[in-house]
């Protein structure tokens, strides 16, 4: 471990300096999450680690006062980031960063390379989805490494993307959803694309580029282990002309941090709730950080957890009704519930996910989530929205047998059958050993020796030969 913790060159002095490295995640909590756990692992290993972030979702500096962060400007304009349009985001602060008369991330990186206070600088760590970047790395003499945080099949799927138009899978035909996808087993027609209103032509283009970045950079890393993904990451590795593509995660274990990147307040009073629980009793429910559902259906999803008779541990944020300012529960929900039902505004997930109390997750399968249950061996009931979320639905049903989608119209009756299903029934039973197994495998390449570990090891001395 010796070379992680110094650079091969030394100052005058023939002492070993210490070097830099920068990371530039997403501004959005899925994947800026993964980009700080992986500077953190770095950091653990040596390396001082720079954060540049939008003004849009800027994290909280106070929360890793180790690291330094430098804000870079992103032009997205206030209607559109209140729009929550995620595709929209990225385009415009893609847009901005790329105008040729805007050379303010250009000056960022020069001046943080400049930057003789700090070590010297090794490479860039960036969000694939952040297309400016190779340009103005290339311009200011940075290389350049990718950080993929969705899973190793989503980005096989994507580089798919041209071949899944060619014949005919894209776009997206009503009469073919449920067709399987030959070529990408055991996706279907209905699992492959972000959502049934994305513009293809537009997400194809970001596709196509977010690809071309990482085939020009010194390397890529993929949130995810060999345990979960062999076959995929063994084809990404054929495919793509790049040095290495490693999959050290999942970097939530890897990271010696237990805060998150501040974009939203966790509720620690639910783990003195969960202490009170039964072993295993408790389903949890979470849609993540962005995923949302019409009144319609939050009052579904409300009756059928009260009608379930489990205790449920249920995070409603204030965003988690379209069109409404904060959610309105059903009259005598409340009183339904005491005693056993809590809703809270935003969970510490890990926390939550590693507590005894928790038998059962309702996912929407953001790939974060399904990563962290997985992790602590607890089984799911699925619920994907958009983007890679169908993806990882499939992949958990189907691959890894450690939960199951709940499709069509949100009711009542189905959820509370699908509750029991996951908590009571023998299916429920099976698909928790295979979940418990699933984790020992995953712990398998969390420990000393193990792939994950490998892959961090290999990628800090990578960097430190750049």
């Amino acid at each position: 471990m010796a070379a992680a913790h110094e650079s091969r060159s030394g100052d005058a002095g023939g002492r070993p300096r210490r070097r830099r490295v920068v990371v530039f995640p997403l501004p959005f909590q899925g994947h800026m999450n993964p980009m700080l756990q992986l500077a953190d692992a770095l950091h653990d290993r040596g390396l001082a680690i720079t954060v540049l972030h939008t003004g849009f979702n800027a994290p909280d500096p106070a929360r890793r006062p180790e690291f330094r962060f430098v804000p870079v400007s992103d032009g997205v304009p206030g209607e559109v980031a209140a729009s929550g349009d995620v595709i929209a985001i990225l385009n415009a602060m893609n847009a901005a960063m790329e105008a040729e008369d805007s050379a303010a991330l250009r000056g960022v990186l020069a001046s943080v390379i400049a930057d003789e206070e700090q070590p010297p600088v090794a490479c860039i760590v960036f969000d694939s989805n952040l297309l400016a970047v190779p340009r103005a790395a290339a311009a200011v003499g940075l290389k350049t490494l990718v950080l993929r945080t969705a899973s190793a099949a989503c980005f096989r799927c994507f580089m798919a993307y041209p071949m899944l138009h060619q014949k005919g899978y894209l776009p997206p035909q009503e009469s073919k959803m449920y067709m399987p996808v030959k070529e990408l087993p055991p996706l279907r027609v209905k699992d492959l694309f972000f959502n049934s209103w994305t513009d293809q032509r537009k997400m194809s283009n970001l596709l196509t580029r977010g690809i071309e970045a990482v085939n020009n950079s010194f390397g890529l890393v993929i949130n995810t282990c060999d345990a979960l993904e062999p076959a995929e990451l063994e084809r990404i590795r054929e495919e793509l002309s790049v040095p290495m593509v490693l999959a050290p995660g999942p970097l939530h274990k890897l990271s010696s941090k237990s805060t998150g990147s501040g974009l939203l307040n966790e509720d620690y009073d639910c783990i003195k709730w969960l202490d009170k629980q039964p072993p295993k009793s408790v389903l949890y429910v979470s849609f993540g950080s962005l995923a949302s559902l019409d009144t319609n259906e939050f009052l579904e999803v409300a009756w059928g957890l009260a009608n379930s008779g489990h205790p449920f541990l249920w995070v409603v944020r204030q965003d988690s009704v379209r069109g409404l300012d904060g959610p309105s529960f059903p009259n005598g929900f409340e009183a339904a519930i005491e005693g056993r039902g809590k809703v809270i505004q935003w969970a510490p997930q890990k926390e939550v996910l590693a507590h005894r109390s928790v038998g059962g997750f309702w996912t929407h399968n953001g790939w974060n989530s399904t990563l962290e249950s997985m992790s602590e061996g607890v089984p799911m009931i699925c619920r994907p929205q958009f983007a890679d979320q169908m993806i990882n639905t499939r992949y958990v049903e189907k691959t890894w047998g450690v939960g199951f989608e709940l499709e069509g119209e949100l009711e009542r009756g189905k959820i509370e059958k699908a509750i029991r299903k996951l908590m009571e029934e023998r299916e429920g039973a099976q698909i928790r050993e295979r979940a418990k197994e699933l984790k020992k495998k995953v712990a398998d390449c969390l420990s000393a020796g193990g792939s994950s570990q490998n892959a961090i090891d290999q990628f800090v001395n990578h960097i430190l030969s750049l």
